[in-house]
């Protein structure tokens, strides 16, 4: 039996959805808009991964001769470690156990794994320029950003933007889904106590409660211990600038879109259960398999567009108005493995000077302009004048 049939975990039913729960869904085409999302989604994350682990990319980063100081190594560590124990408890309570006793999948266990796809996304707020860099120390095998369809920003092979694996699996996994289950806990608790509070206002203050829960994760904590530091970030914006540990104030408001985007997902259903994704789903044929896959896809297609859209949009504009790299990123190499300054010929981003592309000439720490194998400078073209010989 389809679990569609069995009403999951109480959400919130959406203001007027309830009543429509009978007639509006069956009518309804979101579920198709959505999976093709996801689909998408899934398609691009399939691409950048066979790419990835087949090509020149697929290599550890080495952190180069910078050791980072006990305070960042312990907690490291132990986050990696904690992370990786939680993890098969994760996968038995969202995934196996209820396929085990029920034979379904619940809403939990599909934005577990969606969740987890997530992550590929990760890399794209450093799509045009680099301005955001995780910790090399830590256990990676490179990055697939180079990959991404389109990509901008210069990396080599050796010398990118490493993704800490170890810690961004389960992390994306489990770790965005633990909280977005507090964060739904906590918006039905407000609506128990403020019952007549509208959906907009609950948004907002969840919104809120984000945006503050993210200063005090990344500010407080993640930046300090050297998990990633924001060498981009304009100073201007940013508490404790000019430091490894600076925190763009506007970060809290783009992962606190993302965070509060989620949340609305799971806790605003109808009456049978459903996310706004899912409406309509009910119209799939072809049997169990194919109707869970759609599902999927649309769940999948829904948590991707809230982080490409409240995120990597924003930050990807955001990175080209960044500061100069601080001293205390740039002299620290598990934080620039090779990508520039010192070691390369390469002057690290910088607002005065031309923002270059992986295609693109550069100017190197002589201020000269180096220009890729066998490319020429642009020849003049003259401008067509009135009683010239070329005239027409």
């Amino acid at each position: 039996m389809s679990d569609l049939s069995r009403k999951p975990a109480v959400t919130e039913s959406v203001s007027g959805t309830a009543d429509l729960g009978k007639q509006g869904p069956s009518q309804s085409n979101a579920f198709k808009v959505w999976a093709t999302v996801g689909a998408v989604f899934l398609a691009y994350t399939l691409y950048v991964f066979i790419r990835w682990v087949s090509g020149p990319y697929f290599e550890p980063v080495a952190g180069g001769p910078s050791e980072p100081p006990l305070y960042m190594k312990i907690p490291l560590m132990a986050n990696a470690v904690v992370l990786w124990i939680g993890l098969p408890f994760a996968l038995w309570f969202f995934l196996i156990r209820p396929w085990v006793r029920e034979k379904r999948i619940t809403l939990d266990g599909m934005l577990l794994v969606s969740m987890g796809l997530m992550m590929f996304q990760d890399p794209m707020l450093n799509y045009y320029s680099t301005w955001c860099t995780y910790n090399a120390w830590l256990f990676n095998q490179g990055s697939w950003a180079p990959h991404i369809p389109g990509w901008v920003a210069h990396e080599e092979p050796g010398h990118t933007v490493p993704e800490p694996l170890l810690t961004n699996i389960p992390g994306y996994m489990y770790g965005v889904l633990l909280l977005t289950i507090v964060g739904c806990a906590l918006m039905r608790k407000i609506k128990n106590r403020w019952p007549g509070i509208s959906n907009l206002r609950l948004v907002l203050v969840t919104y809120a409660v984000a945006i503050v829960f993210d200063f005090i994760m990344e500010g407080l904590i993640l930046l300090p211990i050297g998990f990633y530091s924001y060498p981009g970030a304009i100073q201007e914006l940013s508490i404790n600038a000019g430091t490894y540990y600076q925190y763009p104030i506007y970060e809290g408001f783009m992962w606190g879109g993302v965070q509060a985007a989620l949340c609305c997902l799971r806790f605003f259903t109808d009456d049978r259960g459903r996310t706004v994704v899912e409406r309509g789903l009910d119209r799939v044929r072809g049997g169990f398999v194919k109707q869970q896959f759609v599902r999927f896809l649309a769940i999948f297609g829904g948590v991707s567009a809230c982080f490409f859209l409240f995120y990597n949009v924003p930050a990807t504009w955001l990175g080209m108005q960044g500061d100069p790299w601080p001293e205390d990123v740039q002299k620290r190499s598990y934080f620039n493995p090779g990508i520039c300054g010192e070691g390369t010929d390469r002057p690290c981003p910088n607002p005065d000077l031309p923002l270059p592309t992986k295609h693109s000439g550069y100017v190197n720490h002589d201020g000269e302009l180096v220009l890729p194998e066998g490319v020429e400078i642009p020849p003049v073209v003259p401008i067509q004048r009135p009683n010239s010989d070329d005239s027409q």
